[in-house]
């Protein structure tokens, strides 16, 4: 396992830690401080002779703020942004098949994994937020988009005519490459993403309309990418190995050579690429909470947080070669930063009652993507120029370079008392 942070890691949840016992705890010496004045200032009033009035008649007591604030919403988010790896490449269908598994260089770009859109996908957010008089708080929500996901199929080019019909290609670091089996068939790759994210906040009142924060939050992105060949192959692709093996053939190989056998049952093969990656962020975080607008029923509140983050991040990459499927792993920490900002309108249909809804956008930067990992499996397999070479799949590390962007609207109910 490798590590970016080092000793630096644990620190962001010591100080976070530190600060927030701090916020809890300054309310308490203020009490006591302001206890002791007001016994002073009696015992001064005492000694001058001036002790206070009795009160001429009863006082109503002042209404307080309400102390505490649940918050149920449904929170809609789509992704944007990932990382930047070619999925699909296109060779002529003259090339001889031997010849399409060094051909990375001239192969044309069909499809980059930065074309997926994902749209949008919703789940629950829920909050709680204790105020007390002083001016302190703390807040605790959590929320979860549930998968999103997209798919993409290149191909097949020109099924009707095989010899205009072009290679479709993929190609990962060492020996691996993929191509379609029939020239009836086209190259499909889906991408799926979910978030959970879980906080703890104190709060601070700097005036009426300013709150500042501090706490510890936990993300957890997953994303998970998946290729295979559609439709399904009617029979086995027997005619690969005499094209590559002992000799790879000079002619006779071309993709318009290949048979184009008669519809029938399928043979339902495993996807030739399956990877997955898991995001866990434990980090601290500060902010501002500020009112922007206020008008009778109706407010506008605006949120900043940004926190620097441990991302413990793992990869599971499945391969499969000469339809044998072959596993890699590993796992690392990374540093990774995460940055939110929202705007919410409330408008109060009753006392303790409003209605939320809000803009939310949440940025993370240093986290692994499926895709960002074919760059990090190596596979070695039998070819023409080292035919006993033998068949492996192994995880060079985690790519942890990807960024995403998650923005959408919330809406909801508030409940104060």
């Amino acid at each position: 396992m490798r590590t970016r942070i080092g000793s630096f890691r644990h620190r962001p949840r010591f100080v976070a830690a530190c600060f927030v016992c701090s916020l809890f705890a300054t309310p308490l010496l203020t009490a006591g401080a302001a206890q002791a004045q007001e016994g002073f200032a009696d015992w001064r009033a005492g000694v001058d002779g001036s002790f206070p009035s009795s009160p001429q008649g009863p006082v109503d007591p002042p209404q307080s703020a309400p102390r505490w604030t649940f918050s149920a919403e449904t929170i809609v988010l789509g992704r944007t942004g990932g990382a930047n790896q070619t999925l699909v490449g296109l060779l002529p269908g003259s090339t001889q098949f031997a010849a399409t598994q060094n051909a990375s260089a001239s192969a044309a770009d069909a499809f980059n994994s930065n074309q997926f859109w994902q749209g949008f996908s919703a789940g629950p957010k829920l909050s709680a937020t204790y105020r007390d008089d002083s001016g302190y708080g703390a807040e605790f929500s959590y929320f979860n988009i549930f998968t999103q996901s997209a798919t993409k199929t290149v191909g097949p080019t020109n099924p009707a005519n095989p010899a205009d019909s072009d290679w479709l290609v993929m190609y990962a670091p060492g020996s691996f490459w993929q191509t379609q089996d029939f020239a009836y068939q086209g190259m499909a790759w889906k991408d799926a993403t979910n978030l959970y994210n879980a906080e703890a906040n104190g709060w601070l009142n700097l005036s009426p309309g300013v709150t500042v924060l501090a706490g510890l939050r936990w993300l957890q992105l997953n994303d998970t990418l998946v290729g295979w060949l559609t439709p399904a192959d009617r029979i086995a692709p027997n005619w690969k190995g005499p094209c590559l093996f002992p000799v790879p053939a000079t002619s006779g190989c071309a993709l318009s050579d290949v048979p184009n056998p008669p519809g029938g049952s399928a043979v339902i093969y495993p996807p030739f690429w399956t990877a997955s990656t898991r995001n866990d962020l434990y980090g601290a975080q500060i902010g501002v909470d500020a009112k922007l607008l206020e008008l009778g029923r109706f407010s506008i509140d605006g949120v900043i947080k940004a926190g620097v983050f441990d991302d413990n991040a793992e990869q599971t990459t499945v391969v499969s070669m000469a339809k044998q499927l072959y596993t890699a792993q590993a796992t690392t920490n990374y540093a990774a930063f995460v940055g939110e900002a929202a705007l919410q309108a409330k408008y109060q249909l009753a006392k303790g009652l409003a209605l939320k809804v809000g803009y939310e956008a949440l940025w993370l930067d240093g986290v692994a993507l499926a895709p960002g990992q074919i760059r990090e499996t190596y596979t070695t397999s039998p070819s023409a120029a080292s035919p006993s070479t033998p068949v492996s799949a192994r995880a060079l590390g985690v790519n942890c370079g990807s960024n995403v962007l998650f923005q959408g609207a919330t809406v909801g109910l508030e409940v104060s008392f």
